[in-house]
């Protein structure tokens, strides 16, 4: 049986109230049941970090969100155009596909160094990981979205003396599009983990170099401080993807 959706201020509100008895729990339980400052600060302290170094926290935080929008971008795009292709060619997706479902299955930290060895030990190689993270879900669901419509659709088109072009832009991308945003909505998370990743294995700046820093130098509240921030970075992103979906598709 179908449930009911939630009115929306209690939509709203059930979300603030778990976040909050999360932080209550947080911040006076843990210490109450005896568990280390130095293994899980409180909220307090990681805000206190934030506070005192946050010039040092947006220097960081720059690089990673540059190298995730960037592999986004690049990734999602490169996705997109290879699906099309795949779905107009069964030759070349019969050939290709294979392979590229070879590539996706190597752990992407076996697969970044590399990616490091290849381009080097600037900002490229964050872009390039990010872009590989983002980039088979997306080829995946846009195939799905772009094969998506029926037969009697595609019959109706064929009636009309419909060209492949109008084919692909009436028919197909309209499709496609709830796939492709949901696909974006994990690449705005992955994008943002693929560029941290990167990070770890080779760089001096970033969300993720200075979350290895502060684990080698026992700096728990900045390590904690760090990985809140990309996560907020993570969901910023998300959020600004579910935006445009809800301006892009209206039926």
């Amino acid at each position: 049986m179908r449930q009911e959706p939630l009115p929306p201020a209690l939509a709203i509100a059930l979300p603030v109230l778990g976040a909050a008895s999360i932080l209550f729990s947080w911040q006076f339980l843990l210490p109450w049941l005896g568990v280390p400052a130095y293994i899980v600060p409180t909220p307090t302290a990681i805000f206190g970090v934030f506070q005192k170094s946050l010039a040092l926290f947006m220097s960081n935080l720059w690089p990673t969100l540059i190298e995730a929008l960037a592999g986004f971008v690049i990734g999602n795009l490169a996705g997109v155009l290879l699906a099309v292709v795949f779905v107009h060619s069964r030759v070349l997706q019969a050939a290709y596909f294979p392979i590229v479902l070879f590539f996706n299955t190597i752990p992407i930290l076996a697969l970044s160094p590399i990616i490091i060895l290849i381009f080097g030990l600037g900002m490229t190689p964050k872009i390039v990981i990010a872009a590989v993270i983002c980039f088979f879900p997306t080829l995946v669901n846009m195939i799905r979205g772009l094969d998506s419509a029926s037969d009697s659709e595609h019959e109706l088109f064929r009636v009309l003396s419909a060209t492949r072009s109008e084919v692909f832009w009436s028919l197909r991308l309209p499709r496609a599009l709830p796939m492709l945003f949901s696909s974006l909505r994990i690449a705005s998370a992955t994008a943002v983990i693929g560029a941290i990743v990167g990070e770890w294995i080779g760089s001096d700046k970033g969300l993720g170099a200075l979350i290895i820093q502060a684990s080698f130098n026992y700096q728990s509240d900045r390590l904690y401080a760090a990985i809140v921030l990309s996560s907020s970075l993570s969901i910023a992103l998300f959020a600004i993807v579910v935006l445009v979906e809800r301006r892009v598709i209206k039926y």
